[in-house]
Parts: C-alpha cells; structure tokens; sequence
C-alpha cells in the first residue's frame, strides 16, 4: 500500500470518527433516579396474554406499570347487568408477575351500549349502565388486590380507527365521556388516579378543552398523557415542553406527565432500526429525563397479528382492513420481542438501562450520551453510555473519586450479531484495574453502540 492509499485511508478514518469525552464523579450525587418509570406498554391487538412466555424477561427489567389496552375483545359486557373479566384477568395477572402494576387504558365500545359501528359514535346509549360496569371493573381489581392506581381514559381520542380504536371524540363530547367515566371510577376507588387523554399529537384541541375542564373542577386530573412516533428524540423534548406550556396556564392542576405510547417512526419500516433502535431508546429516555417527564411506557412488548374477524365485531371494515394491512401485512419493529417471541436488540439496551437506577452520580459527557447511577442493593456504580450517531467516537472516560484499586468491568450491546441470546448480545469486554493515578481509558464508541461500564464501591 502505498502513502497516497495510506493518506486516503485516514482521510476516511477521520471522516468518520469524533471524539468525545466522560467523566464519572464517583461517590458525588445528585439526587435519585428511578428509571423503573421509564416503562412499558402491551395491548391493543389481542385478547389474548401476548407475551406470556416472557413474564421472566419482562421482570428482569423492573418496569414500574404496564400500559395494557382494555378493548372490546375482553367481552366485558356479554349482557346489561352482566360482567366478565375473566379474560381480562388472564392480561392483568400477567403484568402482576413481573412486578409491576398496570396502567389501565379504556378504550372500548360494549356492543350492547353501541350497537351501531360507527367510531363518530362515542356516547353509549346508556350512560347508567356504563357507569355501572365501569364501577364494577374497578371495583373487581379493587377487591382482588392487585395495586392498580392508573386509570387512562380512553386511546389517542383525536384519531380514531386509525388510532386502532373504535371512537373518534370532539373536544366537547371527550370532556363529557371523560367527566362521566372518571366519577364511575372514583366511586369504587377513590384514590384511584385518572387521566388522558393518551393523545396521539399533544397539539390536538383535545388536550386543552380537557385542561380548561378540570381546571374549573369539573373532573379530577392526575396525570395528563400523550404519544409519540419520531425518529428524532428532540422532538419528544419539544412536545413535553409544549404540554408543560399549556398546564403553566392552570396552575392550579398538578398532574403527572406521560407519553405512554412511543416509538421510532415506524410507517416506513426499515430494518436498520434493529440497530438504531437500542441508541434511539436511550437518547429518547435521556431527554425524558431532562425534560422532566414523569413516566413513559414503550409500545411495545411483542410484536404479534391481528385476528381480522375479533376486531369486525366492533370496527368497521375500512378500520379492521387498516389494522390487519399494518400489523399482519407489513414488517415490524416496535417490539422488543418478534412475532416469533424472539428478543431484539432494544430487550437489551433496557436491560442494561434497568442497572443505571439508585442514586444518580454526577457524570458530564461531550460527543456522547452518559448516565450513572449507584445502586445500593449491589453496591454498585453503572455509568452507561451511548452514542446516537451514524458516526463512530473515540471517548476518554474518566473515573474520579475511586478508591486505590477498582476492578472495572465493561459490556457492549452488540446489535449486529446474527444470534439473538444474551451473551451474543451483551459482550463482556476485558475487565481492567483501576487506580486515582490511572483513571482514565480511551474506548471507541461504534456508531448507535452502547457501552456499560460497572464497580463495586469498598
């Protein structure tokens, strides 16, 4: 090779390579960080418990709630004055054996209070017997014992069957239903905590004429909720400002803030998202975290087919051709686990976010991404970190604080790797010893790579 194709090979090099820098505080910290809230979400195509056979791997993640969709196919009211919440149940006691509690989101249409398919038709024909069945299911897991506080009524109200949902709501008749269902709610609990209206764009007229509401006292409001489907995680950023915006005007309402349904921009699949999805989902959490956000589900668990004639009992056929064209026809990537139960790269990238949890340690990045975190139960301090770019970073990272020797070790996510299972995805990197007079290492972050890097504190 000669020094002309030695010149143009580093010329390329540094074209595609930064630099960029970490640095850890040890032992300083500022403040808690409790990314169990950093959740998840599961529902809306099948009444059946979608990812069951992952209960184990779900709970390995510490998520705080689980969003679940409580749609027509649950059968909830087979008759007036007759309720069956068996196979809801079957959904719900999934979601209790990982740990966490369901965040519970109604979106349904009795057939018996619409008997007409129409998703402009969001009032039941009885509102007394809605009410009632509404008391009766909370009152159900009430008595059960199963720890639910969220109840989010109704699912992305501002579009309807494209929002995989049978109702389409104006502001004025959302603020009615919501009114109504809430106060149904409150009767068999009432320490429950209600909300929505789980927009699909935070800018509908909705959201407002729901504030303006419940500002006047009309309805409670304990958390206000919200999605989003962007490639570009400053745009979430943008959105909670905007919605934190419009709460500055009722000062008087103290809700928590939720986008409970989020995601890559999936309407042009691709299948580069299975490696710029885990960076995606870090630097999305990331400016959640500093946009103040108080939870976040991700949608979703599994990703799993849709059974067009279950969804013909309470969707026209226009909606239930849209549901089927989308998840049975075209490729998808929003689970971390595949049609097939397989885990994708981003089951991993949340695995090593749950360690990053305890007490948040002081950490400053440039040119990459970086969050620390002491946990108390292992005496441990993580410090993951992430590069959400298309080019590669040579990164200082620098441990101050430490004690005279560290045993530092280190693990990469490698999304690239054929093989699905853990130790092909989680690759343990030399471990090395660290000292206060040698703290400091150059790694090369790949890009959309993650790294975690992790000690005991004596």
């Amino acid at each position: 090779m000669n020094w002309r194709m030695l010149a143009l090979l580093a010329a390329v090099c540094a074209f595609g390579q930064s630099t960029g820098s970490v640095t850890v505080e040890t032992g300083q910290y500022v403040g808690d960080l409790d990314i169990s809230k950093m959740a998840l979400g599961q529902g809306g195509l099948s009444e059946e418990p979608m990812w069951e056979r992952r209960a184990a791997e779900i709970r390995a993640l510490r998520p705080k709630l689980v969003r679940l969709f409580i749609q027509e196919y649950f059968q909830l009211l087979p008759a007036r004055g007759k309720y069956n919440f068996a196979k809801l149940d079957q959904s719900v006691d999934l979601i209790l054996r990982t740990g966490a509690k369901p965040l519970m989101n109604i979106d349904f249409k009795p057939t018996v209070l619409y008997p007409k398919i129409d998703h402009e038709i969001v009032e039941p024909n009885d509102w007394g017997e809605w009410e009632r069945l509404i008391t009766a299911l909370v009152k159900h897991y009430k008595d059960r014992g199963a720890g639910i506080q969220y109840w989010e009524i109704a699912n992305e109200p501002d579009l309807g069957e494209p929002g995989g949902c049978p109702y389409k709501f104006t502001p004025a008749n959302y603020v009615t239903y919501y009114k109504r269902t809430a106060a149904a709610i409150r009767r068999a609990d009432p320490q429950a905590r209600v909300g929505g209206p789980a927009l699909a764009s935070w800018r509908s007229p909705i959201l407002p004429a729901l504030l303006d509401f419940c500002a006047r006292g009309e309805a409670p409001l304990d958390f206000v909720s919200w999605h989003g489907y962007t490639s570009k995680p400053e745009d979430f950023g943008r959105s909670i400002a905007g919605v934190k915006a419009l709460l500055a005007k009722h000062p008087g309402l103290k809700p928590e803030t939720m986008i409970n349904e989020w995601n890559l921009a999936l309407m042009r699949p691709d299948e580069n998202n299975l490696v710029i999805q885990p960076a995606f989902v870090l630097e999305t959490i990331w400016t959640f975290l500093e946009g103040g956000l108080d939870y976040s589900c991700y949608y979703h668990i599994r990703d799993y087919h849709v059974e067009p004639a279950t969804f013909a009992r309470f969707m026209s056929a226009k909606g239930v051709a849209f549901m089927a064209g989308w998840w049975n026809r075209m490729p998808q990537y929003h689970g971390l686990f595949d049609f097939q139960d397989v885990p994708r790269p981003t089951y991993f990238a949340y695995k090593l976010l749950s360690r990053v949890t305890g007490k948040r340690v002081k950490v400053e990045a440039t040119g990459v991404r970086a969050l620390a975190a002491f946990d108390p139960q292992y005496g441990m301090e993580n410090v993951l970190v992430w590069n959400f770019s298309p080019n590669a970073v040579k990164t200082t990272v620098e441990f101050r604080g430490l004690g005279e020797k560290t045993r530092l070790e280190r693990v990469k996510l490698d999304a690239r790797d054929p093989n699905p299972d853990e130790t092909s995805r989680l690759k343990f990197q030399r471990a090395e010893t660290l000292t206060p007079q040698d703290a400091r290492r150059e790694v090369t972050i790949e890009p959309y790579g993650i790294e975690l890097f992790f000690f005991k504190r004596e």
